[in-house]
């Protein structure tokens, strides 16, 4: 039967893997934890799942690229925008920590499932789980050492940009309501710089900020 370790070695050998400390955040935080009951036997495959509301857990390969991509440290300030289940929250605090974690998510039922699960998680102290607008940041915590985002937004947030600090990254999908690319965003004090890193496939960005939520109902 596959496992963590199946699951976590795959990713290393295909190259999406590339730093020990995501490898050990990976194995560390258990995926099987984060899922439905009913999807728990494909947990440790590398696809995207359901976890309700219409949204998904994403494949692993590509939290861990995101991981790689936003360059943790230790004592870092995260937020994130989209908590989801609470798996990358609590993969990022593995990361930073004794830094903080702030996630947001915007719909009632997976603010509660991922209060819950991030209680199992290490550190679970220094992970915050809000219910809110995320495409509006959060201001009473700002400026944040790294921004994720991980819904697809019609473009970047100004206002996101200015709680990211100075020498910050933010990592966001950027393009239509189904497909976009990736930007990795680094605001120096010079200006903002942003890499291209491939097309990506996200639930939208509902919000002030983003896509309007009249679209989907």
């Amino acid at each position: 039967m596959r496992s963590l370790k199946d699951l976590v070695e795959e990713l290393e050998r295909e190259g999406f893997i590339r730093s020990r400390e995501v490898k050990e955040a990976m194995l560390n935080i258990d995926r099987r934890n984060f899922v439905p009951y009913i999807h728990r036997e494909e947990a440790y495959l590398d696809e995207p799942l359901p976890i309700g509301e219409d949204q998904t857990i994403s494949a692993p390969h590509m939290v861990a690229i995101m991981l790689e991509l936003l360059e943790i440290k230790k004592g870092m300030k995260v937020l994130e925008i989209g908590a989801g289940s609470g798996y990358n929250a609590c993969l990022i605090e593995f990361l930073a920590y004794p830094g903080k974690v702030i996630s947001i998510e915007r719909q009632k039922s997976l603010y509660y499932i991922a209060q819950e699960n991030v209680k199992r998680c290490p550190y679970s102290e220094n992970i915050k789980i809000i219910f809110g607008d995320g495409s509006m940041g959060y201001p009473e915590e700002a400026p944040f050492d790294r921004i994720v985002v991980t819904c697809g937004a019609p473009d970047i947030p100004n206002v996101l940009l200015e709680q990211l600090s100075i020498d910050g990254i933010m990592l966001i999908p950027v393009g239509g309501h189904y497909f976009q690319e990736l930007y990795r965003v680094i605001k120096r004090k010079e200006g903002i710089t942003k890499e291209n890193h491939g097309s990506v496939a996200f639930v939208p960005m509902i919000g002030k900020y983003g896509f309007k939520e009249e679209f989907y109902i």
